[in-house]
């Protein structure tokens, strides 16, 4: 079978990746972050701020949208490719406590035991009167 019949499986793996890195428990959950997150990877914040992967891991469990009773990701409109075999990119709007966003996900798959890890995130803010 061809690379290309795999494509709807690898597009659906990175957006439930994806969608569990959203979920307030999975994000104060180091070793949850671990899984998901590929040791080369790199953000690029809404404030244009550089995080790296052992930041993000520090990071993540102290930041907005990681407590179970606060304020959570809201994504939408997530869509998918695969633009080489191992690597999807993943494109989608969240909103947060009124704030939307764009967002583009990069998804790296090395081997079948690490599978699926985001390996590049960049977010970029929408402005209120931006349709």
């Amino acid at each position: 079978m061809n690379e290309e019949a795999h494509a709807p499986d690898a597009v659906n793996e990175a957006i439930a990746g994806e969608l569990a890195l959203l979920d307030p428990a999975v994000r104060a959950s180091r070793s949850e972050a671990v899984r998901l997150l590929d040791p080369e990877f790199v953000e690029i914040g809404a404030s244009g701020r550089r995080y790296t992967y052992e930041h993000m891991l520090a990071w993540l469990p102290e930041h907005a949208g990681s407590a179970a009773d606060g304020p959570h990701y809201d994504p939408s409109g997530i869509t998918g490719i695969v633009l080489a075999p191992g690597l999807v990119q993943l494109r989608y709007e969240t909103d947060f406590a009124g704030r939307r966003a764009r967002r583009t996900s990069l998804w790296r798959k090395r081997d079948e035991e690490t599978g699926w890890r985001m390996f590049y995130h960049q977010g970029t803010v929408v402005p209120p009167d931006i349709e």
